[in-house]
């Protein structure tokens, strides 16, 4: 395995009294789509904007394609991509003449074909003709992906990507994203949206108060911190809880379904025969597994409560 993408050890950036990082080590390897997940101020976008070179950091190192971004970031510039969270297209521009525009800022002159090109990677063939202040959100967001794409980067930052944009939007971009990494670009991803970082991601940094509090794959972080899967028995109710629990069943109620937590995935079958047995009215009955939300509201949930970490 060769250098990775993105190095990162020991990294720091304090404001005053306020930690924002707080020693961070993390690395990238080539051709990987790696996410930062944590709630507001954890960190996550000081962290992207040292290793998109706009902020110097206080201690420690980061390093992209090879090169310390406090020195040598110029020398990078071109092999990197950004979408930014508040990016907006030029309003008054069409898709084809935006991309033009932006790769003559980054010095590149494009051919109408490789224009062409990158508009049909990002599906707007079709509106490629339609002023930016026409396109809808999922649109606006395609089209600043393909200007991030300028120069064919090897690595790209996608800050909240899918912010505001409907469930189909989401997908549809979904599929343009794991296109690009398909075809061999290094990804760093942060958002909001667990179930996009558990549908994309191959690595997951979870972030809270400027430390990292827990690293793996989005299964990796399921099996370890996911507390198995659940078995729901919808619409049973009081009666049902009380049914449930004279089998010596352990069962909460939620609302009015009652959950039946499956800590061992190995139990599931036993304990679903179990419950089927027990002659209680309700809706259905269902299983539903541990997902990367519910490791998050784990993790950064309960060291929220407790103030385990300094703000």
């Amino acid at each position: 395995m060769g250098e990775p993408v993105i190095d990162v050890r020991d990294l720091s950036k304090h404001y005053a009294d306020i930690k924002a990082i707080d020693g961070i080590t993390f690395n990238v390897e080539k051709g990987e789509m790696f996410s930062l997940l944590g709630p507001n101020g954890a960190g996550k976008t000081t962290t992207v904007e040292i290793l998109e070179g706009l902020r110097d950091p206080t201690s420690g190192e980061a390093r992209v394609l090879g090169v310390d971004v406090r020195t040598g970031y110029r020398k990078i510039r071109e092999r990197v991509g950004v979408l930014p969270q508040d990016f907006e297209p030029f309003d008054r521009l069409q898709p084809r003449e935006a991309v033009a525009y932006w790769a003559q800022l980054f010095d590149r002159t494009l051919t109408k074909k490789e224009i062409d090109d990158l508009i049909s990677t990002v599906g707007l063939s079709d509106r490629a003709e339609t002023l930016a202040m026409n396109l809808s959100g999922g649109e606006k967001r395609r089209l600043g992906i393909a200007m991030s794409l300028v120069g064919r980067p090897q690595l790209v930052f996608l800050d909240e990507p899918t912010t505001g944009l409907d469930p189909g939007a989401r997908r549809e971009l979904w599929g343009l994203i794991r296109q690009l990494k398909k075809e061999g670009t290094t990804i760093l991803l942060t958002t909001h949206y667990l179930d996009e970082a558990e549908q994309l991601a191959d690595d997951v940094a979870i972030m809270n108060h400027g430390k990292i509090v827990a690293r793996g794959s989005p299964a990796e972080l399921i099996a370890q911190y996911g507390r198995g899967s659940t078995i729901v028995l919808a619409g049973a109710g009081e009666d049902g809880l009380r049914a449930v629990q004279a089998r010596g069943i352990t069962a909460e109620l939620q609302g009015v379904d009652v959950v039946v937590k499956v800590p061992v995935a190995s139990d599931m079958r036993r304990m679903l025969e179990k419950l089927a047995s027990i002659d209680t009215p309700l809706n259905e009955i269902y299983t539903r597994r541990a997902s990367l939300e519910d490791v998050f509201l784990s993790l950064v949930g309960a060291r929220m409560q407790e103030g385990v970490l300094a703000t």
